[in-house]
């Protein structure tokens, strides 16, 4: 269920520091600035560095200095491997405060996020386990969905900070990688609906009836999906605007399948949209947006 928003102390002592100003990584730490927080924010691009400190942000070329005695550390990486990387290899977590607070936003597999917890409570520091959902469109406007996992304390102490971020907060769990297990279940859904999305506009297309009158049809009808209005008119551009790309589906499905092997869960409908999607990104097209897995059905129907 939704946490009621109530006062809560502040995290244990500025400045906060962002790590990974990508294209949803920027916004959030832009919202952070906006909403009064003391934010250094690090990327390995220089243009992400600079676009940041437009925003009024504190960018930082040295991960180690920029996290040097600060009380939290955000995580917006593309993977656990990065996530790693930051934390331990470049020495990011050894620079924090005694006490800070992790926080891991990314997408990353349950048992991967279970096992950088252990080795940052060990070091002393606190963890939070927190993926996002909401897309470039979410981060934008600060209305995120952000499933977070991690004891009461801990997570009423990063509140004020999630509450910057994002629209809904929701605490799922005290463990590391419950968080994770929820954001897999969505995105399990999300690719799953987009590759049916696309799978029946392209008979449509097969077909040759109108796919604008067909999408208003399905858009009001009880086949509808949020997927589908959402992404549907895109299906029918020839190139959209990415708001998320194929490559990212390509990740979090994978993750997705990574968590049905661990529990031994058959998921045959999230394993057939992840080829859809792993196909159109072997043909050049990761980077498009995701709405043009419908080109991985105009091959199969050959008219690709």
């Amino acid at each position: 269920m939704a946490v009621t928003p109530v006062a809560q102390p502040p995290l244990a002592q500025p400045p906060l520091v962002f790590v990974g100003l990508g294209s949803m990584g920027l916004p959030m730490a832009s919202n952070l600035v906006a909403k009064g927080f003391e934010v250094r924010g690090y990327d390995v691009r220089a243009e992400s560095r600079a676009a940041f400190a437009k925003a009024g942000g504190v960018p930082a070329d040295d991960l180690r200095q920029a996290a040097s005695g600060a009380g939290a550390l955000v995580l917006m990486v593309v993977n656990a491997a990065q996530a790693e990387t930051v934390l331990f290899a470049e020495g990011a977590l050894d620079a924090l405060a005694p006490g800070a607070a992790v926080i891991l936003m990314a997408t990353c597999p349950p048992e991967a996020v279970a096992r950088i917890a252990e080795r940052v409570e060990a070091a002393g520091r606190v963890f939070v386990d927190a993926p996002v959902s909401g897309g470039v469109v979410g981060a934008e406007g600060g209305t995120l969905t952000v499933m977070a996992a991690a004891p009461a304390e801990t997570f009423a102490r990063v509140r004020p900070l999630l509450d910057a971020v994002g629209e809904r907060i929701f605490h799922v769990g005290t463990k590391p990688g419950q968080g994770a297990t929820v954001k897999a279940v969505n995105q399990l859904l999300c690719g799953v609906h987009i590759a049916a999305a696309a799978e029946a506009l392209s008979l449509a297309e097969k077909v040759g009836v109108d796919l604008a009158v067909v999408l208003e049809i399905l858009s009001g009808s009880s086949a509808a999906s949020w997927m589908l209005r959402d992404r549907g008119p895109r299906m029918l551009e020839e190139m959209p605007r990415v708001t998320s790309a194929v490559d990212i589906f390509v990740k979090d499905l994978g993750i997705v399948l990574e968590a049905g092997r661990d529990q031994k869960a058959a998921l045959p409908l999230a394993s057939l949209a992840h080829q859809l999607f792993l196909a159109a990104s072997g043909r050049g097209e990761g980077a498009a947006d995701d709405s043009q897995v419908i080109r991985s059905y105009r091959v199969l129907n050959g008219h690709g």
